[in-house]
């Protein structure tokens, strides 16, 4: 068969991709779609609108931002001798999309498009669909099954200081994001989607972003975020960044370049590194001005954590001793002691202690946001799903459902056989997504629904949910308010967010 071919006569190009195969069922991918261009370092994205009759080479991975080396086995406990090839690096040629999809002749009519922004902690490109962890064969695939068949698109943007900027420009992943789902509304149906019908999602960073745009806008129909949201990464002031800034500009210097701006990509890479940058943020702008109380363009959203998501943090927290760790909630004098109690924090007991801390950084990062979201969406009129992600990891079940263990299951890129549990998982998870896309309910929305763990999936009500996770703690520090849990989370997590745990 050949090569699979699309003409787009609005970007006046013709696409050559690849034809993947999915136990006998074909896919087509077209790679490496550029939609912006980058001018110049630190500068807005330009739209990429025409191609000049061009014919494409869509058979590619695109190159992915610069970045510092990030080994993604580790945390999904990933075997090591799993084969993950380099991937080509390129700060101006970073802004490319892929489109996975069910040969266009074997559809009828426009498909619901599910866009997809990856996380990595506002710095790497954790989990690529290059690296097969994130390759959306195998949902595309199954939403032809189901008869149900989706379009995916999946967004590279602009990571860490390339996106952080020099001060000038703010937020550049924010906008070569949004220039990306642009892309998608104006050219999707050439591929068979439906520029009306579009899902945005994100794991992690990617599902910070995503709400970030249900605040911003351009309004979508439907959104998923998965272990994330602005409550996880919000806005952070000018001056915050500036002194970020300013400790990498000196850095460069002393590593022989004149600034931020001129400096060569190998260059900024180190500094990145010598300087511990391990995240980035969100800056305030206009736009994200009263985030919290900004309605969310979206018509329904399906939200969701995993158990052990404070995993990134293990590492560094456990540096703490017991006295540290206690000396965190002295941060506020006439909550914190009952807060330090109710997580079993206790100065003399360190194994304790840094098993608290852990769980406050769970539960006010992650679990709390769900239910503030998911009540403010409910209010509003919104169609709302809950899940809960308890199945453990496939290789280490001793590591529990961790942060972005989802990945493992929803996309399967990886073989689970070896796994009957963590297989029925990753299957169950893609339909419930797919149903969810396709405008069907995943699962009854006064019910939450459980991945897991032992392989069981099923909804869930309350009670059910009470016995997995930390409500009434939830409840406890909704009550105190942010102005006091933030604070004790600050002198606990500060420069200690690592994806190698």
């Amino acid at each position: 068969m050949s090569d699979p071919e699309v003409h787009h006569a609005p970007l006046n190009a013709t696409f050559k991709g690849i034809e993947r195969n999915d136990e006998g069922l074909p896919i087509h991918q077209f790679l490496g779609i550029k939609y912006a261009s980058v001018p110049a370092r630190f500068e807005r994205a330009e739209p990429v609108e025409s191609f000049a009759g061009a014919v494409i080479d869509a058979t590619k991975y695109g190159p992915r931002c610069p970045q510092a080396d990030v080994d993604v086995r580790h945390l999904l406990r990933i075997p090591e001798d799993f084969p993950i090839a380099p991937e080509a690096e390129d700060e101006f040629e970073c802004l490319n999309l892929e489109v996975t999809c069910p040969p266009i002749s074997s559809t009828a009519g426009p498909l619901p498009v599910l866009v997809w922004i990856h996380g990595g902690s506002q710095i790497v490109t954790f989990c690529s669909a290059a690296s097969k962890i994130c390759d959306p064969t195998k949902i595309v695939a199954d939403s032809i099954r189901s008869g149900k068949p989706i379009v995916f698109v999946s967004i590279n943007y602009r990571l860490n200081i390339f996106s952080f900027g020099d001060g000038k420009e703010k937020n550049l992943a924010l906008k070569d994001q949004r220039i990306g789902i642009d892309w998608v509304r104006k050219n999707i149906a050439a591929f068979g989607g439906d520029p009306s019908n579009i899902t945005l999602s994100g794991e992690s960073a990617g599902a910070i972003y995503t709400h970030a745009h249900l605040i911003t806008g351009p309004p979508v129909k439907r959104a998923v975020l998965a272990s994330g949201t602005l409550y996880l990464s919000f806005p952070l002031p000018v001056e915050r960044g500036n002194g970020m800034i300013k400790v990498l500009e000196a850095k460069v210097q002393e590593l022989g370049q004149s600034s931020l701006r001129s400096s060569s990509v190998p260059v900024l890479i180190q500094a990145l590194k010598e300087c511990n940058v391990n995240t980035m943020w969100i800056q305030e702008e206009p736009e994200l001005d009263n985030w919290e109380t900004k309605p969310e363009m979206v018509e329904e959203i399906m939200i969701g954590d995993t158990e052990y998501e404070s995993v990134i943090w293990r590492n560094g927290v456990e540096l703490l001793d017991g006295e540290t760790i206690a000396a965190a909630f002295d941060q506020n004098p006439d909550l914190g002691t009952k807060l330090r109690k109710m997580y079993q924090v206790v100065a003399d007991r360190p194994t304790a202690a840094k098993l608290g801390a852990l769980d406050i950084v769970n539960d006010a990062r992650y679990t709390l946001p769900v239910e503030v979201i998911s009540e403010k969406l409910r209010a509003a009129n919104k169609r709302v799903y809950n899940y809960v992600v308890d199945q453990p990891n496939p290789w280490q079940p001793s590591s529990r459902a961790h942060h972005a263990v989802d990945l493992l299951f929803l996309f399967e890129g990886i073989d689970l056989g070896f796994n009957p549990g963590a297989q029925t998982v990753g299957r169950e998870m893609r339909q419930r997504w797919i149903d969810f896309v396709s405008g069907q309910a995943p699962w009854s929305g006064d019910k939450r629904f459980a991945y897991g763990p032992l392989g069981e999936c099923r909804e869930i009500n309350e009670a059910q949910f009470a016995a997995r996770r930390r409500v009434e703690h939830c409840q406890v520090l909704r009550e105190a308010g942010s102005g006091v849990y933030m604070p004790i989370l600050g002198a606990l997590t500060a420069g200690r967010i690592s994806l190698l745990n």
